[in-house]
């Protein structure tokens, strides 16, 4: 994961940051949590959803973008977290699930450490919209991408409440399916930059099939196969929180 974001991660704070109507549903995850872990932890985003008091990244790329008043944060992978056993009461794991070398053994050992884990992720079974299906197919198909199934959480973590998280037409956090609703977006190399499977794909494929997308903004047939997609609020584009049992 270290080599992956020290590479794509250098503009991470300039599109990636907590939107609040999601920050809100993970502060109810939480609930009671007095003392959170934030594994994967990156910049930072979505640790004022609660008291995290600890965070681990093994980028130092990512590690040097934290702002001041994140929680203190150690260079670390969740496969192997320097902490006692028990030392949490929660434990969040936002967008990062699917960067981890073997997500069992980082599950099992941020249960070692925490009494609750509440993951922000995408049911791979049910991410179908229309960059995906029209445009970039590979984003979900690359086997660099994949992500465990709902129903292997569910298996590895005893037991999980799941949530469907809505994405609002104007999300202030910059992640994949944020612009469903404002395609001229994705034209934008630094856009692109702050999303890790457009990053990690290659550049002259991302190119070209973009490239696509802008003639069809130009010339309308985006539009027209989708009237009506701009006007709405929020979608359902298979986005989940998870929280173990």
């Amino acid at each position: 994961m270290s080599p992956r974001y020290d590479v794509i991660g250098t503009t991470y704070n300039a599109t990636r940051r907590a939107d609040p109507r999601i920050e809100a549903q993970i502060r109810v995850a939480l609930g009671d949590a007095r003392r959170v872990l934030n594994v994967g932890a990156g910049t930072g985003s979505y640790e004022t959803a609660g008291p995290v008091i600890a965070a681990a990244e093994p980028s130092p790329v990512m590690l040097a973008q934290r702002p001041l008043g994140t929680a203190p944060a150690v260079r670390g992978v969740a496969e192997q977290l320097p902490f006692p056993d028990a030392a949490f009461d929660a434990a969040l794991a936002i967008f990062t699930i699917h960067h981890w070398s073997d997500w069992r053994a980082g599950l099992a050992e941020v249960q070692r450490v925490a009494d609750r884990v509440v993951i922000l992720t995408w049911d791979p079974e049910d991410y179908e919209w229309w960059l995906v299906e029209e445009y970039l197919p590979e984003t979900v198909t690359d086997d660099q991408f994949a992500g465990p199934t709902l129903t292997a959480l569910d298996d590895a973590l005893g037991g999980v409440r799941v949530e469907t998280v809505m994405v609002p037409a104007d999300c202030q956090d910059g992640f994949y399916a944020a612009y469903w609703a404002r395609p001229e977006a994705y034209l934008d190399p630094e856009v692109r930059a702050g999303i890790s499977c457009c990053s990690l794909l290659d550049q002259t494929l991302v190119e070209a099939r973009i490239g696509g997308l802008a003639d069809d903004l130009r010339s309308g047939a985006w539009d027209e196969r989708h009237p009506g997609l701009r006007d709405r609020a929020q979608l359902d584009v298979g986005y989940r929180l998870v929280i173990s049992a």
